[in-house]
């Protein structure tokens, strides 16, 4: 692993304490997804806190979101539904918010490409 200065350390740390809190929230909250930032939260936690990756990566919850995205790049039908649902519901707020031809175009290409990606990970 290549060093890290003590402020990218630190910044990689807050990105996943943050990160890690969302997803807590995601559990709770039905329309936030879990999975996309766990799967962050161990990505930022592994370059700045190893002990919090050690964590994450065992924690009863958590855990096994990662493990099946390291194992199989892997993610939950659950997750891809919500999450493509979720992008669905965020174009028509920008539709029905009157957002710029441009702007729906933008996004509208850059959310299907989100959901083809998502869509053509393998499931658990």
């Amino acid at each position: 692993m290549p060093m890290i200065s003590w402020s990218g350390r630190t910044g990689f740390r807050l990105l996943a304490y943050t990160s890690i809190a969302l997803a807590a929230i995601g559990v709770v909250l039905p329309l936030v997804p879990t999975t996309p930032f766990v799967l962050l939260a161990a990505w930022s936690a592994s370059k700045g806190s190893p002990v919090f990756a050690a964590w994450l990566e065992n924690h009863q919850f958590f855990g096994p979101a990662i493990e099946n995205w390291r194992d199989r790049r892997a993610i939950p039908v659950k997750a891809k539904w919500l999450a493509c649902g979720m992008l669905c519901v965020s174009w028509a707020a920008l539709f029905m918010g009157g957002a710029a031809t441009v702007v729906l175009v933008a996004t509208g290409l850059m959310f299907l490409g989100l959901a083809c990606y998502l869509l053509t990970r393998a499931s658990c």
